[in-house]
């Protein structure tokens, strides 16, 4: 028999790691199970780790799922794949679940913030939770028929369906956007709003207009697009040709539409931000790619996801999750400025 013909060696087991440290297969499995602590000394802890990864063991995870009755395994349903805040969301979120021995899987619902189908034969015999971001609640009607639990983020805090929730004080946002432009002297505004309807738009829009009220000279028209950067750029041209005061400012619900709304502006011989200044929302790398740079929204993502599937851990744990909202930052850029005499 050749080289190349011989067996692959044997894969250390729990009973090779408990031979070599001098214990019990039982004092290995509460070790590397981490549910030591009361009942192994730390100094046996340590010999079972070390024993553990000198033989390069590694448990079956497949076997042990079965044995508990648990797959380890969390589902993040996202909207889409092509946004970026997406997948940083799914990065924090992955990071969380590796440091727990979980995985995550990433699913895209097939109609954006539509329904949701179930992505297995049966979600319930696949997973052991799902974390939604930015996702309208009934549009996970077929996972919720699972009987898993359930963690929303960045979603209507109002939903009783939802085991935790996860959300970012998207009206603090976009109130710093509206007193920032306030503060430069703008009073006829543009809302280029998101078509898409989910909770997350729907409040920019809100704290929006319940700052302008308050401001009696504040006009504010809204033209609502698609997520992208053409139907942002058609918008704001129909905004433009409207009859009426040109706007100082445009306030857009994403990057996208924003990138959108800057080629409108220059479609029409007009400068960003002298003759017209433009803010965005989300602070994705877009943001930075576009001259002028934009004012826009920091959202951290990867924090999101993070508290997401902390907070999915903590409830199969039978534990509260962390409440609040996760702070947002204003950050000022290249395509706001003081409004324009006229």
């Amino acid at each position: 028999m050749t080289s190349a013909q011989q067996p692959a060696p044997a894969r250390p087991t729990s009973r090779d790691v408990a031979r070599a440290a001098g214990v019990s297969q039982a004092t290995v499995s509460l070790v590397l199970g981490d549910k030591w602590r009361g009942r192994v000394s730390e100094v046996t802890a340590g010999r079972v780790r070390d024993s553990a990864a000198a033989l390069g063991y590694r448990p079956n995870l497949a076997a042990r799922s079965l044995r508990l009755g648990s797959t380890r395994t969390a589902l993040l349903v996202v909207p889409a794949l092509t946004n970026e805040f997406f997948a940083r969301v799914y990065t924090g979120a992955a990071g969380v679940a590796a440091a727990h021995d979980f995985g995550v899987v990433l699913y895209p619902s097939p109609d954006g913030t539509g329904p949701a189908r179930d992505p297995f034969a049966s979600a319930r015999a696949s997973l052991d939770g799902v974390i939604a971001s930015s996702m309208a609640a009934e549009a996970l009607g077929a996972l919720r028929g699972a009987g898993l639990p359930l963690v929303m983020l960045d979603s209507d805090p109002a939903d009783p369906g939802a085991a935790a929730q996860v959300n970012l004080d998207i009206a603090d946002g976009m109130r710093q956007v509206t007193d920032h432009l306030l503060g430069l002297g703008h009073r006829r505004f543009v809302h280029l709003a998101s078509a898409v309807d989910s909770w997350t738009f729907a409040i920019r829009a809100r704290a929006l207009h319940d700052t302008l009220r308050g401001v009696p000279d504040a006009v504010v028209r809204t033209f609502p697009a698609a997520l992208d950067v053409a139907a942002g750029r058609e918008a704001v041209e129909e905004a433009l040709s409207a009859p009426g005061a040109r706007p100082t400012a445009i306030v857009c619900d994403d990057d996208i539409l924003a990138a959108g709304a800057c080629k409108a502006v220059r479609r029409r011989g007009l400068r960003v931000p002298d003759d017209i200044s433009v803010t965005g929302f989300d602070d994705l790398a877009l943001a930075t790619a576009v001259e002028p740079e934009l004012t826009t929204v920091r959202l951290p993502a990867e924090r999101v996801g993070e508290r997401g599937m902390t907070a999915l851990l903590a409830v199969l744990d039978g534990r509260p999750a962390e409440p609040g909202s996760l702070p947002v930052q204003l950050v000022v850029r290249g395509s706001t400025a003081p409004a324009p005499r006229s």
